[in-house]
């Protein structure tokens, strides 16, 4: 549970508590169902169902559905799913911005009678000349002037469909010499012919979110609207539409930094065009820093909480750095992680004076850090598989690992020392050929000898084959937001994942998707949830930099 004065945000909300501003917290999340949601999502979540529940207040879950252009009941699903997941009880209720088009409707209506509001035949373009600029007054729009009547006869007209699209909108009469260009006569409602995931065909006038999302607020008795700081011009009219349709409860909006990620970007538009194009593997792919594809690559719903925690809450800019969400999920599986060994590349070894048809089995702990997780039973035979890289034919100095001549500890069973490498045509390693020390089982050699390498290894004749994803960062720049979006293809990593065939201890056979795994002296991985016999890597076993 959060320090309720951790952030500036928690700041707010204590003083409005103590002032007697408002009596209690009511905040809400409202995502636009246009994708999935993303690690950047996630923190908009925490912040507004964690400040609910840290005063006592409630969460809603409101989905910001009104442009039927973009959206789609596949996610509205995975929203909820998503935030079921993380475990964000909406306490206030789930809510739909299109069930108060209704609503939207009248207050617009009440803006007309009012001289608030007008209906104007610009269009998107000269709407946009008009506007001005930051150094200049916009114009005045030629029908910014119509008659109350007309108005409310040309809206009522746009209701019922006898326009096209963007031959009118409806405008908010405000101001159009503002220095705010947001508030030089914004549009609020427009004409969009087109079938809603939830109303149907009943509209085919729609408003816009700057219109809309105020008015849902005062109706669902928000106190607190928490959004991204890229909303912070946006909040003069936000406070002019709840003041003018004269709400007696009035919310306030309260900005915040957005989270920026080293190494991925978080626009939905070109994640989704990944996805199109076929260089994603789905919206959950695990490169992609969806919540579904970080619950598929293996990321647990505490870490990526720990990790928005860790970031901090502030209004500045800042990017945070990827490793530091490898460092949190990374710290909670060294301790919950069972250990498997896996052989990814391999290499067979065979025990030459270890008989043929001979099988034992060695204890190895199952965590440990756990001594209660409790240990499981490896089978050792003559012919085993060990990782290429514990095997070297011109070692360097202080080289501990197999090596000819060599002596190494095979991981909970016996001391072997390698008498030759064989190798094909190439000079690539095809076989290693040893003797084990056959009284060093799971002890210490008789003569005190010191043994410095220790590798792991597989029973070649009992491990299973199966596929394992290497992932790695999506992009290979850092700071992806000095990147304009038409270049990102050309920062796209071309190692961001690698699938290879390795071997696995038979136990991992039995592995439930999405279960986690330390593949001990390798890294973390997951059980993939959409393709079989397949494991992805969830991060490397070692921090690159101390956190």
């Amino acid at each position: 549970m959060e320090e309720k004065n951790s952030n500036f945000l928690y700041d707010i909300i204590s003083s409005d508590l103590a002032e007697g501003r408002e009596d209690h917290v009511h905040t809400r999340f409202p995502p636009e169902p246009n994708g999935y949601l993303h690690i950047g999502s996630l923190k908009a979540i925490w912040i507004n169902a964690t400040a609910a529940k840290n005063f006592d207040g409630k969460f809603n879950l409101r989905y910001d559905d009104t442009n039927p252009g973009k959206e789609d009941v596949e996610y509205v699903d995975s929203i909820y799913n998503d935030i079921s997941w993380l475990g964000f009880e909406p306490t206030g209720g789930v809510f739909y911005g299109s069930d108060y088009f209704g609503k939207c409707y009248e207050y617009a209506v009440k803006l007309i009678k009012e001289g608030k509001a007008y209906v104007c035949d610009l269009t998107a373009d000269e709407m946009t000349a008009y506007r001005g600029t930051l150094t200049e007054p916009g114009k005045e729009s030629p029908w910014r002037n119509r008659p109350v009547e007309e108005n409310l006869e040309l809206f009522e007209r746009m209701k019922n469909g006898e326009f096209p699209d963007g031959a009118k909108t409806l405008r908010a009469k405000i101001d159009m010499a503002s220095p705010n260009l947001v508030m030089r006569d914004p549009a609020i409602f427009r004409i969009r012919h087109m079938s809603h995931h939830r109303q149907g065909d009943a509209w085919c006038i729609y408003p816009l979110y700057d219109f809309a999302h105020p008015i849902q607020d005062a109706l669902e008795g928000i106190t607190h609207s928490m959004c991204s700081i890229e909303f912070t011009n946006n909040r003069p009219l936000y406070d002019w539409v709840v003041d003018n349709i004269d709400f007696e409860h009035k919310p306030h909006q309260y900005e915040f930094a957005r989270l920026n990620v080293t190494h991925t970007v978080m626009s939905k538009r070109y994640l989704r065009a990944l996805v199109e194009n076929g260089i994603a593997d789905g919206w959950d792919d695990p490169r992609l820093p969806t919540l579904c594809g970080l619950r598929r690559r293996g990321y647990t719903p505490s870490a990526l909480i720990d990790f928005v925690s860790r970031a901090g809450v502030s209004r500045a800019y800042s990017i945070v750095d990827y490793d530091l969400l490898e460092h949190c999920i990374r710290e909670e599986l060294n301790k919950t992680a069972l250990r498997r060994v896996a052989v990814l590349d391999p290499v067979k070894v065979t025990v030459t004076n270890y008989p043929e048809d001979k099988k034992e089995y060695f204890s190895l702990p199952n965590n440990p850090s756990d001594p209660e997780a409790g240990k499981r039973e490896v089978p050792f035979t003559k012919c085993l598989y060990i990782d290429r890289d514990d095997v070297s034919l011109d070692p360097p100095p202080k080289y501990f690992r197999m090596k000819k001549g060599g002596e190494v500890r095979l991981m909970g069973s016996y001391i072997v020392k390698c008498e030759d490498i064989l190798t094909d045509e190439n000079g690539v390693i095809t076989e290693v050929l040893c003797t084990a020390d056959l009284e060093t089982g799971c002890g210490m050699p008789a003569d005190g000898r010191k043994i410095k390498g220790t590798i792991h290894w597989l029973s070649a004749a009992d491990a299973v084959k199966a596929k394992v994803a290497l992932y790695d960062k999506l992009f290979t720049e850092a700071d992806m937001t000095k990147v304009p979006s038409s270049e990102y293809d050309n920062y796209l990593n071309p190692e961001s994942v690698k699938h290879i065939d390795a071997y696995l201890e038979p136990s991992l056979a039995e592995a439930q998707d999405g279960e986690r795994f330390q593949f001990v002296r390798t890294g973390y991985f997951c059980k993939d949830t959409k393709h079989e016999n397949t494991f992805n890597r969830i991060v490397v076993l070692k921090d690159s930099k101390p956190f």
